[in-house]
């Protein structure tokens, strides 16, 4: 086939690289996307989206258990696994399709296939038909990242899982061991121990969750308990011996192995960067660990060529590898770029309770030097909450005590990721306390109680 020129080349289309693709179509570069699998990568087919369409039915059975609390009458429910998990993948369906259409839309071309980069701007791709060759003055990788997988802990779809095999169990676990106890354990742990599963987490650091305030940590570990998991930190899994239907794992705590047995493992221990066969190497591309190494722009050192997106490193957060997108996009572009700010990403976990959070923790704001002030405010003390029935929570916010300047704020408790985002356009604006204080938040919310917290900072909380 003869040689495709295009003024942008993005491959992957993810949230990051198809976001980038329309934002660069809209500001009239004649671009290209080129997928492997599928439109909307794994956030969309198998990460972000699924999850949380499993999780709303674990959320919806719980409230079910509950119903007497409410005054309502719901007996002999259930759930059927198999109708969960086809709502689930409907729900991913439905939006990788869309994709499609907004690419369309846009005038996007889209090439399937697999692509390495053969020279500066040029791009070779394997597609069903042969191949296809795609040149371009920019090029943006996008190609996201998988599982990593430890030796001897490797999934095998029946008795270990990865997140793939979680999202279509090929059964009900019964007796479940999660490694690691970031976003994506949590999540699945708290989807089948809602739904029944004996399940415990092992973490290898000091408490769950380790990215969140200590706090925060702690509050969480607390709850799961209550809701009946083992939580094994400070913990590591050594070696899974598998056997007939079940799986030994040898853990190791405070220096002492101690042998479990389950019917399932769900492998959740990081992610590695997708950086093979791409050619990079021979461009001279930096890369750190599986991910390639840019500056705050996301330019790789190698002219024209840029990374996005889990590919270019934490956090590994689906929003940030859209933004980063549209930065990309607009620079290429000649227009005024942003570049993304880490610390001023939120991250949610969507467990029950939720945890979400943006900015310093308390100990990094220490470590970092400022004298901070530190406002609190519990659920139990908001008039909405109680009346949801969701009593169990708190929200945590960190200041500079010299300028006000908001420096990070951790929650947990319900709808807390939707709460999240007032926080965190707070510090994009540069918000100080005061700005806050003077805000009126509507009332009866659950927004009121990011209200309390920041008053709580400075000591004129009303209602604790």
């Amino acid at each position: 086939m003869a040689e495709k020129s295009f003024d942008l080349i993005v491959i992957g289309a993810g949230p990051g690289g198809y976001v980038a693709a329309i934002r660069a179509a809209q500001l009239g570069l004649k671009t290209v996307v080129v997928e492997r699998v599928h439109l909307g990568g794994i956030c969309l087919n198998w990460g972000c989206i699924p999850t949380k369409a499993m999780l709303r039915s674990s959320e919806v059975f719980h409230l079910m258990e509950r119903a007497k609390d409410f005054g309502l009458t719901a007996d002999n429910f259930g759930y059927d696994l198999d109708a969960v998990v086809k709502r689930s993948r409907g729900v991913a369906g439905q939006l990788s399709g869309g994709i499609g259409h907004l690419l369309k839309k846009n005038k996007v071309s889209v090439v399937m296939g697999e692509a390495t980069i053969t020279a500066k701007g040029k791009v070779s791709v394997k597609t069903e038909k042969g191949t296809e060759d795609l040149a371009a003055k920019n090029i943006v990788l996008a190609t996201g990242a998988r599982a990593r997988e430890l030796p001897g802990l490797e999934a095998d779809g029946d008795l270990v899982w990865t997140y793939k095999h979680a999202l279509q169990p090929p059964r009900m676990p019964k007796k479940l061991l999660v490694i690691g106890s970031g976003a994506i354990g949590i999540e699945f742990a708290s989807f089948y121990n809602t739904l029944g599963a004996d399940t415990t987490v092992v973490e290898v650091m000091d408490r769950v969750l380790p990215v969140e305030d200590a706090e925060i940590s702690a509050f969480a570990k607390k709850a799961f308990t209550k809701q009946g998991m083992t939580i094994m930190e400070k913990a590591m899994v050594k070696q899974l011996d598998r056997g007939k239907g079940k799986v030994t794992a040898h853990i190791e705590v405070k220096g002492k192995v101690e042998k479990h047995e389950f019917d399932t493992v769900i492998s959740a221990v990081g992610i590695v960067g997708n950086v093979e066969n791409l050619g990079l190497e021979a461009l001279g591309v930096k890369i750190d660990r599986t991910h390639v190494v840019t500056d705050e722009f996301c330019r790789t050192g190698v002219d024209g060529l840029y990374a996005i997106g889990d590919i270019a490193g934490a956090p590994w957060l689906a929003h940030k590898a859209s933004h980063e997108g549209v930065m990309v996009a607009d620079l290429i572009a000649g227009k005024h770029a942003h570049p993304v700010k880490p610390e001023s990403i939120a991250g949610c976990t969507y467990c029950h309770p939720q945890v979400a959070s943006v900015g310093y923790t308390e100990a990094k704001a220490k470590e970092l030097g400022y004298d901070i002030k530190v406002g609190r405010f519990p659920f139990i003390g908001n008039g909405k909450a109680i009346a949801l029935g969701e009593p169990e929570g708190m929200i945590k916010t960190i200041f500079d005590a010299k300028t006000g300047e908001l420096l990070g704020a951790h929650m947990i408790g319900a709808e807390v990721t939707e709460l999240i985002q007032g926080y965190v356009v707070g510090r994009q604006l540069e918000t100080t306390e005061e700005d806050l204080m003077n805000t009126v938040f509507p009332h009866p919310t659950l927004s009121e109680m990011m209200h309390e917290s920041v008053l709580d900072a400075y000591d004129r909380v009303i209602h604790m």
